[in-house]
């Protein structure tokens, strides 16, 4: 249990008034956090402090919060009263900035106890994230001036604005802050992190049973806990196949000092940077303590002329230093907790290619082949920043992952990184009380204010005075220069008005109005992302001369070559770390479209931003559940959040609406929807390679996609097949094409659809089915690799050389050793594949290299240490089956959908309606990049001209925008063929793909 504040036992709802009879009466509100923040139950005030306010004439409300880590009724309890809006409030506190939507701007009509009224303006106090002039909370500061988006601008005073991150004692430091809070939790999820990544390689440490602190109710428990930790390492010591456990600390702050501190409660040793080498190799070093290094700028940076570090020189010089950290450091290291902060033009304490380098280096040292080197706490959270491997920030939910650098050598491991940007929410409690201590004097010369009072702290009077940044309707002091930030957001808004947020209505705008935004100026869209389908997206945009394009990514240089060679002139790269909230806002907030080529996983950040700037969004990628949440939000500003406009999803839904609806016209009702999508090496690519099929990116998601569940409807019968099972029942003939031959794989699960389309009931449906195609033999061979185990996931196998790769994945899946002849290794494999697929497997295998064979040509680099067989296998495939220079792909795309005339009595007479797309790639863009990218930017044109009415989170379900989307594509040569034939049940592919199902089955 969490330990209760002592004064809570005496607290009641009787007052201690000891103020004097006249002073006014001041009412502090204590706000809910934004309930969009899951893990945010930190609070700014305690129960204990509400209490003392209370006894000295301070009227607290406090809005109702289940999360907080102060239950409502402890605040009761200590005097306070529930409000849900705040709005009796003087000032108002919070710990985040306040959601737009609570914010109170109004004055407070304030009564003395001779009943005289007047009009008080409000102050409140957060971390508001607006004082770097940050562009995505512009609305925010906006809403505290006389102009602009504020509420107000008459005779009604304008709240007061103070952020926390402003208080500051006299020589500028702060006074208010998290930092140690950060520094401790970040410590115990990276030793758990680091716990987890022994796991995997076999080894179970005493850092399995370090606590979470999300865990444990409070800091005392969680030290108490970890000291026992401490005490087992003492007497047990650590595993000595890691190696001593050597700890690296960067920084030298707040987040420095509260590693440090944490780390005293195990049995620490601290050792300088010339020591690590000797430490690391001594086969007789104490395995019953913890090393520990506090690596200074002053031990890794050096001049490039080979002089010494000095601090000022660095300051001023920052161009002239490099860091020896991969050689000095990081080699030798179980574990970095990196604290030190970086920031742009200055040298990374580690970058991408040092890393490959210190890597190598820790390879060849005790431990190196249990990850030394290889797990990082980068609780700085600079994404992209001094650590440049760090692709992105963690939660609390998911506090690690692993990542690849680009151009990490194959040969090397990846990294284990926990980046946590919010690692103070999981000690609420103790990071709660020590703020509420910190700015309790501040609220109370505040209050004092507030009643007229004097005898105040001057000192902490002038502390506020420097950490106000509004007051009046004025920027104040120091923040005088948001104003600049501030009327290029507002010159943004209102240059967008007339194009990036159109009514329904506007299609009728004529052809002039719309190719110009107002002033004459260039539309502009933003993309994310320039990756493989980018090409055709910058094409296409970049034909349109009212267009203007900003290419947004991290990997630069590549969004330049892009920008360059399609973007006609009118297309422009720019630096982008998507962890960088701020600047992400920034682009947002000056564009009329954002389009959203980036991974899955950012999809709902990059979309709150774009309801926050009122601005629209396009994206390929299905609409995830953490989408869906945001429906309701995008509703309430006016913002279209438009998804699935891809390939598949996206033309197969604009195809599918299409038919339908010609279906429907016709009067006729849907019997069966089955629907088909494949990308596919072209056929002369296709031949002579194992599963006849070529890989532009990772395999991993096609060899996962072979151990998924599948549901459907085929026939009138429902299936459900188990992953086991999904090769084995495939669909062994997919006659789409009269050319070419093709078997299929169910999709997952198909039902949702029959609602997606509006097919009905799916059990009234004869068919619902959505499939992927392969070239045949593709599910038998796959089958095969599975059942040798080359698609294991949770047992780890290490590589003599690449033809040992299914003799090891063959031994960890069955326990059984076997010889590494291929006559031998053949023979145990073939005892275990499906009778009749032994030759196909022995000769794919070969080609590939996983078995002794006589001929190895162009094998990737051997990968060290212990991996999953499916990584290896899907590494193995990257290498040998990518496409050459001169090769091209394919997409296949086929809905059948069977209809009838909706009377019963004419029921038995039946239609089949396809419409297929064959493409294949061209020298400029591959066939996927064309069906993927040309839809996006087609939507996201009709976006930007006001021709589009939805809002909320939706797909292409408005006729007039697939309806575009086809039409586009059909101007590109990449329109959908659609036909209609007599036919009936047992007629087309439904008939042949259950006849083939149930031969699968052996039913």
């Amino acid at each position: 249990m969490r330990p209760q504040p002592v004064l809570l036992a005496r607290r009641r709802c009787t007052r201690q008034i000891t103020t004097s009879a006249h002073a006014k009466a001041v009412t502090v509100g204590l706000r809910r956090e934004d309930p969009g923040r899951i893990w945010e139950r930190r609070c700014p005030l305690t129960p204990d402090a509400v209490h003392e306010l209370v006894r000295d004439g301070v009227n607290v409300l406090v809005q109702d919060c289940s999360r907080r880590v102060y239950r409502s009724d402890e605040f009761v309890k200590a005097g306070a009263s529930l409000h849900p809006t705040l709005s009796p409030a003087h000032i108002i506190l919070g710990i985040k900035e306040t959601p737009l939507d609570e914010l109170l701007t109004s004055p407070v009509h304030s009564t003395t106890t001779t009943s005289t009224s007047e009009s008080a303006a409000r102050t409140h106090l957060m971390f508001s994230h607006t004082i770097k002039g940050q562009a995505y909370n512009m609305p925010l500061l906006a809403r505290f001036l006389n102009e602009g988006d504020a509420q107000g601008g008459g005779s009604d005073p304008l709240p007061r604005l103070i952020d926390w991150e402003l208080l500051t004692d006299e020589s500028g430091k702060r006074t208010v802050g998290f930092g140690w809070f950060a520094g401790v939790a970040g410590v115990l999820e990276s030793l758990s992190t680091l716990a987890h990544v022994h796991l995997e390689h076999g080894v179970a440490s005493p850092f399995l049973y370090i606590p979470r602190p999300t865990l444990h109710p409070s800091l005392p428990s969680i030290r108490a806990s970890l000291k026992r930790v401490g005490d087992m390492i003492k007497e047990g010591g650590t595993p000595r196949s890691v190696g001593p456990i050597v700890i690296g600390v960067t920084g030298s702050g707040k987040v420095a000092q509260g590693m440090l501190d944490i780390l005293e409660d195990l049995p620490v040793q601290r050792v300088q940077v010339k020591e690590l080498e000797r430490l690391v190799r001594d086969p007789e070093a104490d395995l019953h303590k913890v090393y520990l290094v506090h690596a200074l700028p002053q031990d890794y940076f050096v001049r490039v002329d080979g002089q010494a570090y000095e601090r000022e020189d660095y300051y001023k010089n920052p161009h002239l230093y490099v860091s020896q950290f991969h050689t000095k450091i990081h080699p030798y290291l179980t574990l970095l907790l990196h604290g030190a902060g970086w920031a742009q033009g200055y040298p990374r304490v580690l970058t991408n290619a040092g890393l490959a380098e210190a890597l190598t280096i820790a390879q060849t040292l005790p431990g190196g082949d249990k990850a030394r080197g290889c797990v990082v706490g980068d609780v700085s959270c600079d994404v992209e920043g001094g650590l440049e491997f760090l692709p992105r920030h963690s939660t609390l939910s998911a506090p690690f992952f692993s990542t690849r650098p680009p151009g990490h050598p194959e040969g090397l491991p990846g990294m284990t990184v926990m980046a946590v940007d919010i690692l103070p929410s999981s000690l609420p409690l103790d990071a709660s009380q020590h703020f509420s201590k910190g700015i309790l004097p501040y609220l109370q010369t505040l209050i004092k204010g507030y009643r007229g009072e004097g005898s105040r702290d001057e000192g902490i009077e002038r502390a506020l005075e420097r950490a106000t940044v509004t007051r009046g309707g004025k920027l104040q002091g120091g923040n005088r220069w948001l104003e600049e930030p501030l009327s290029a957001w507002r010159a943004s808004l209102s240059a967008t008005t007339s194009c990036s947020m159109p009514s329904s209505t506007s299609a009728s705008t004529s052809t002039s109005e719309k190719a110009v935004g107002a002033g004459g100026r260039k539309k502009r869209v933003l993309l994310l992302g320039s990756g493989m389908v980018a090409g055709p997206v910058v094409e296409r945009l970049g034909s349109r001369a009212d267009v203007e394009v900003v290419v947004a990514s991290n990997a630069v240089e590549e969004a330049r070559r892009l920008a360059e060679r399609f973007g006609s002139g009118r297309a422009k790269a720019v630096h982008l770390d998507v962890g960088d909230l701020e600047r992400v806002g920034e682009l947002v907030a000056q564009a009329d479209v954002v389009i959203s080529l980036l991974p899955v996983p950012f999809h709902p950040t990059i979309a709150q931003q774009c309801i926050k700037h009122r601005k629209h969004m396009v994206t390929a990628s299905y609409i995830s559940p953490q989408m869906k949440e945001l429906h309701s939000s995008a509703l309430a500003s006016d913002t279209l959040i438009l998804n699935e406009i891809g390939l598949d999803p996206g033309i197969d839904h604009c195809s599918a609406f299409s038919l339908l609806k010609s279906i429907r016209d016709e009067g006729k009702r849907v019997r069966s929807f089955v629907s088909f999508c494949g990308g596919l090496p072209a056929p002369e690519c296709a031949e002579d390679v194992p599963l006849g099929y070529k890989f532009s990116w990772s395999p991993l998601g096609v060899l996962r996609a072979a151990r998924a569940d599948a549901r459907f409807r085929l026939d009138g019968k429902d299936y459900k097949i188990a992953e086991p099972d999904l090769l084995r029942h495939h669909f062994t003939d997919v006659p789409v094409s009269n050319v070419l031959r093709l078997e299929g794989i169910a999709n997952r699960d198909s039902m949702p659809y029959a609602e997606t389309y509006g097919l009905g009931s799916p059990g009234e449906l004869r068919s619902v089915l959505r499939g992927t195609l392969r070239y045949p033999g593709f599910c038998a061979l796959m089958q095969g690799f599975k059942e040798i185990g080359l698609l294991e996931f949770e047992l780890k196998v290490r590589l003599d050389d690449w033809s040992s790769l299914a003799q090891r994945a063959f031994e960890g899946k069955y326990k059984d050793g076997v010889k590494g002849d291929r006559a031998s290794l053949m023979s145990a494999l073939s005892s275990v594949v499906s009778a009749g697929s032994e030759g196909r497997l022995a000769e794919a295998l070969g080609w590939l290299g996983a078995i002794p064979s006589a001929v190895f040509n162009d094998m990737p680099p051997v990968p060290k240490g212990e991996m999953a067989p499916i990584e290896l296998f899907a590494g193995l495939l990257a290498h040998k089956l990518a496409y050459k220079p001169g090769e091209r792909d394919m997409v296949v795309l086929h809905h059948e959908i069977v209809a009838s005339p909706a009377s019963p009595s004419l029921s038995k007479t039946e239609e089949i309606y396809t419409s297929t797309l064959m493409a294949y790639g061209t020298p400029v863009h591959s066939a996927m990049a064309m069906t993927v990218g040309l839809p996006v930017a087609l939507a996201a044109l009709r976006v930007l001209d006001g021709r589009v009415g939805m809002r909320g989170v939706r797909g292409p379900e408005e006729e007039g925008l697939w309806r575009g989307v086809l039409g586009g594509m059909e101007e590109a040569g990449l329109g959908m063929r659609e036909r209609v034939r007599g036919g009936g049940m047992g007629v087309g592919v439904e008939g042949v793909l259950g006849e083939g199902l149930r031969r699968t089955m052996g039913v």
